[in-house]
């Protein structure tokens, strides 16, 4: 006696607010599909947006609409299309304006009544501020990057130096790096071991007084014999 199979009844609706999680394969442990769904951004940051989201202002806001929504943005940033980033960068610096506006009119509402009220507010209404102006510059650096300089090496000796930029093949004997450093040092200095005479020397250190001794020898008095 032989069954027909069951026909496969129509499937049933997903909840939009659980995590669908896709193995990469049958054999795949559930497991590593969690762990690399808990890892991905758009999941991290969809469950971040959505409990920070009002349900009054968004009560229709799901789960799997959030991870479909940020991993279409992050494919076109990767495409090369900014459009939304420079958009939410300039509604940011408005937000930002806002509160540093708010936080300035309450501080003046504590001034010379509330001091320490109106430090606090003041404080944070510059942090604000401060935002507000580095979120421009972001933006205006990514409309208009600044250009990238690549400045050649440029040698500039104000004296007797030498420069050498070129490659020298590598020593492989042992101790040849110092003999020929040595040897070049010797070349420089005229090829001796000598040390040179010292031209800046005393005259008691060298035991004659050039200047003296010619004195000596046109202006001395003369001596009388008897």
């Amino acid at each position: 006696m032989t069954t027909k199979p069951k026909k496969a009844g129509p499937a049933l609706p997903k909840d939009p607010n659980t995590l669908q999680i896709e193995q990469a394969s049958e054999n795949e442990n559930p497991d590593i599909a969690v762990s690399r769904a808990a890892l991905r951004p758009d999941v991290r940051a969809a469950s971040i947006i959505k409990g920070f989201s009002s349900r009054q202002v968004f009560p229709e806001m799901n789960l799997m609409g959030l991870v479909n929504e940020l991993r279409d943005q992050s494919k076109a940033v990767q495409g090369g299309d900014l459009a939304r980033a420079e958009s939410m960068l300039i509604v940011q610096a408005h937000t930002l304006d806002a509160i540093f506006g708010e936080l300035a009119r309450r501080a003046t509402l504590n001034m010379g009544q509330q001091l320490d009220a109106f430090e606090r507010y003041m404080r944070l209404a510059l942090k604000a501020q401060s935002q507000c102006r580095t979120t421009l510059e972001t933006l205006a650096e990514i409309k208009a990057p600044r250009p990238v300089a690549f400045v050649k090496q440029a040698n500039i000796a104000n004296g007797p130096q030498q420069v050498n930029n070129g490659s020298f093949p590598p020593c492989t004997r042992p101790g040849a790096g110092a003999r020929e450093i040595q040897s070049a040092q010797n070349q420089l200095s005229g090829g001796t071991h000598e040390l040179l005479p010292n031209a800046r020397a005393s005259g008691i250190a060298s035991g004659t007084h050039t200047a003296m001794e010619a004195v000596g020898e046109i202006d001395r008095a003369e001596i009388r014999r008897g």
